[in-house]
């Protein structure tokens, strides 16, 4: 007897989309300025949050559909109570094939081995500054408990590390070769992502964006980069080797013509939204078909209208106007 054939999802551009990345919640404990504003008290109430049964029934339906790779995201994902027992509850989800995380890691360190042992094989952490006074000003957190959690994270043994800076042009330009020296000396993989216009128009100037491009050549004129033509994750980030050996990814989705060319994914809001498109206004509803005692085939339903419309590429570079922060969509 042999196993049937997987089902495989495809948006109308042709594109395979197997990848979805959950938010369980919009709330954060630092203040990133380019992801929720530092005034930001609009929190969702707790009952417009999906609840960890409603997103496992979501889950379960999105394996049969095709669906392999799931990541948990937020806001930060680790201040929602028993975010840790979700994370194993879904990492048991028969047809979850791929288990990642994205966090600040200023909550990881006391949790990680256990999300280890749920599953989880990525952790994405943000670090945009090795500056104490930088970080603070960045986040209003402080750097000491990051880096603690990265540290954790890389003694949990996680089969993959990341850490993601996003770059900003007379904020961390002149620290792009330390970073790198520092994701080398714990094996992590560093990517450097260009700044986008996710929660405000004003986060994004001319003053203050340095493309990945240029920052390539700023990295390769100080540690030299050679091309590193395996694909590593599920993202559309290009990768480099450094003349230490260490790996580092570059993340263009401004000046990149063909940043969606290959987009695997979609997102669901914490609020039970899909949203095919980080660039782009488009959502659908999902979490009304669950609370409506719809039964799977209506919830499908859902997925196969977002697919359906899932934009070919972004409208970041189309004068793009915000309509929710980056912490109620889901990173």
């Amino acid at each position: 007897m042999t196993d049937s054939p997987r089902p495989t999802l495809l948006d109308w551009s042709n594109r395979k989309v197997d990848y979805l990345r959950i938010s369980i919640t919009d709330r954060c404990n630092e203040r990133c300025a380019y992801c929720m504003p530092h005034d930001l008290k609009d929190w969702q109430e707790r009952e417009e949050i999906l609840t960890y049964e409603e997103l496992l029934r979501v889950v379960r339906i999105a394996v049969g559909l095709g669906f392999r790779k799931f990541r948990v995201t937020g806001g930060e994902p680790l201040v929602r109570k028993d975010a840790d027992r979700f994370i194993e509850w879904l990492g048991a989800t028969p047809g979850v094939e791929s288990l990642g995380l994205s966090t600040n890691a200023t909550l990881l360190a006391p949790l990680a081995d256990r999300l280890r042992a749920a599953g989880v094989r990525s952790v994405n952490i943000s670090l945009d500054t090795l500056d104490p006074e930088t970080y603070n000003r960045l986040t209003r957190g402080q750097l000491e408990t990051c880096l603690g959690g990265i540290d954790a994270a890389v003694a949990a043994g996680f089969p993959q590390v990341k850490l993601n800076a996003v770059l900003m042009r007379g904020v961390n330009d002149h620290e792009l070769g330390n970073l790198a020296r520092f994701a080398h000396e714990r094996g992590a993989i560093l990517r450097f992502i260009e700044l986008m216009p996710v929660t405000t128009t004003e986060v994004l100037s001319r003053e203050n964006f340095l493309s990945a491009e240029e920052a390539r050549i700023l990295l390769g004129g100080e540690l030299g980069l050679t091309p590193h033509e395996e694909r590593l994750g599920h993202g559309p980030a290009v990768y480099f080797r450094t003349g230490l050996g260490s790996i580092v990814g570059f993340i263009g989705a401004m000046s990149d013509l063909h940043f969606c060319d290959l987009c695997n994914k979609i997102r669901l809001t914490p609020d039970g939204k899909i949203r095919p498109c980080l660039g782009n206004h488009l959502e659908f509803d999902l979490k009304a078909v669950l609370r409506a005692g719809e039964d799977d085939q209506a919830v499908e339903a859902v997925f196969r209208s977002a697919l359906g419309l899932k934009p070919r590429e972004h409208d970041f570079r189309e004068q793009y106007k915000p309509g929710r922060h980056m912490t109620a969509i889901g990173g």
